[in-house]
């Protein structure tokens, strides 16, 4: 034989050999089926229990309503500017300020809905909400 040249039976193979990557899959395989049951293994501990259910409180909400006219009610009554303003300022007092909600009337003039925003947020009142109607 010359050199060079090959037979078709000393030709570089050109396959992948899956033997090595079938054996490292394996061993991983059992490595992770053994490590499993480790990494999830819990400490039994006895909790305290609490003597008494949990207070479930709500915070108070007080509706106010801003008519067409401008009028002001908290709740179903009628107050003067002057009067939301003490109202507010002693709402924002309590341990756990309401959450006030504001309903504006359609037809009302949007400064007066805004003035009793601002009273709100001067008062130091901070969870606002606005109520509306769902659209049809």
């Amino acid at each position: 034989m010359m050199p060079g040249n090959r037979s078709d039976s000393e030709e570089a193979l050109s396959e992948i050999n899956m033997t090595p990557l079938v054996d490292v899959m394996l061993v991983l395989l059992i490595i992770f089926i053994l490590t499993v049951p480790v990494l999830t293994h819990a400490v039994k501990l006895e909790l305290p229990r609490a003597g008494s259910p949990p207070v479930a409180s709500r915070p108070q909400t007080v509706l106010l309503s801003v008519q067409r006219d401008g009028t002001i009610v908290w709740n179903d009554e009628k107050l003067t500017p002057s009067a939301l303003d003490a109202r507010l300022a002693a709402a924002a007092a309590q341990a756990t300020p309401p959450e006030i909600q504001i309903r504006g009337d359609r037809k009302a003039e949007y400064e007066a809905v805004l003035k009793v925003m601002a009273a709100a947020q001067q008062a130091g009142i901070v969870k606002l909400g606005f109520v509306t109607e769902p659209g049809t």
